[in-house]
């Protein structure tokens, strides 16, 4: 991440395990992530990519696993990866009204990459998550084009910022300034070190429900902690590790994405729209595979705790850490929204 404030620089670091060494998902070598950002009139939102390894992905496939806590969303390519327990594109975050053209580019950065797709062999799954950033940016206005997808593809890097960029530009989290952030743990089995990260694209909660890991609950003022509106937000939530797990582990491990939320006072409200998708780069699949048995490894269950225990820390922290680098934003029609920081001294609280 950049040395744009963090959620440890805030003093919210959640649970005891240690962060690895850039608290966040590209701890877990291998894994990039890019943004490409459009702020341009009441334009607020763009496209953030995550790229799991540097190979090709749809001939090395990464065991994944999805979970929906609440699904009131519009995402692409799940079903595949709920019945296959694989990835075979980079996943693409972007708004709600961008999916299919975010859709389309990942289809054509697949082809480019392997001709043989849809004609000697099977078609290709891209698989895109969205968040509805309607509220600061002009959503109709469909300013995401398939260009801006590939910007992102092109800018994946292990170092990579938070905050409003990205698809996080135009979002908003428990009536706060929300977007991008990311955490990680590092694990150690058999002697070895190991990593999950966590990336979210935060872009729910009901303002004057969010609880701080001190216990304080903070809202945005008076009026929103005395009013509360429906939860209609959502967050996409992205795991990685390089710990070898079966799909079934991995949707086991990201399930536990729903202890951070709850943490922060969310309770997946019936207009949220709340996923998350693990992946693992330990055990890869050969789209090209001739034999017909194939041996993976897997974790003994006897230690998912302590796996949990690292999801439901990370994503909790990755919240924060979106809050934190956020800052605050006016976009569409004047609509405003306060950063985190900046009005945490002037905070209607409560214990």
């Amino acid at each position: 991440m950049s040395r744009r404030s963090r959620a440890r620089d805030a003093g919210f670091a959640c649970g005891s395990l240690p962060a690895g060494t850039l608290n966040s998902i590209a701890d877990v070598p291998g894994v990039r992530v890019g943004h490409r950002t459009l702020v341009d009139g009441d334009i607020r939102t763009g496209v953030t990519a995550i790229v799991p390894h540097g190979g090709n992905l749809y001939r090395e496939k990464p065991i994944a696993a999805v979970h929906v806590l609440n699904g009131f969303g519009k995402s692409a390519g799940l079903v595949q990866v709920e019945e296959l327990g694989t990835l075979e594109t980079p996943i693409l975050l972007t708004n709600t009204l961008s999916v299919g053209t975010c859709c389309t580019a990942l289809v054509r950065h697949a082809v480019e990459n392997n001709p043989d797709i849809g004609r000697e062999t099977a078609t290709v799954n891209p698989v895109v998550f969205e968040c509805n950033d309607g509220y600061l940016n002009d959503i109709q206005a469909l300013a995401v084009t398939e260009a801006d997808a590939r910007a992102a593809l092109e800018r994946a890097s292990p170092q990579f910022e938070g905050g409003s960029v990205g698809a996080g530009c135009g979002m908003s989290t428990f009536g706060f300034k929300g977007g991008i952030g990311s955490s990680s743990r590092r694990l150690d089995l058999d002697g070895r070190s190991f990593h999950l990260g966590v990336l979210v694209l935060s872009n729910f909660g009901r303002s004057g429900d969010l609880r701080l890991p001190d216990g304080r609950i903070v809202a945005p003022s008076k009026a929103a902690m005395d009013e509360k509106a429906a939860e209609k937000g959502s967050i996409i939530i992205i795991a990685a590790t390089d710990i070898p797990l079966s799909d079934r582990q991995l949707k086991r491990v990201i399930r536990r994405s729903g202890v951070g939320l709850a943490r922060l006072g969310a309770f997946w409200g019936h207009g949220s729209g709340d996923i998350a998708l693990g992946f693992t780069t330990a055990n890869i699949l050969s789209h090209d595979e001739k034999t017909a048995l194939v041996e993976l490894r897997i974790l003994n269950e006897n230690r998912i705790d302590l796996l949990f225990e690292a999801m439901a820390d990370a994503t909790q922290e990755a919240i924060l850490d979106a809050l934190v680098a956020a800052g605050s934003m006016t976009g569409r029609d004047g609509h405003h929204r306060p950063g985190l920081v900046g009005a945490l001294k002037s905070l209607t609280t409560e214990t």
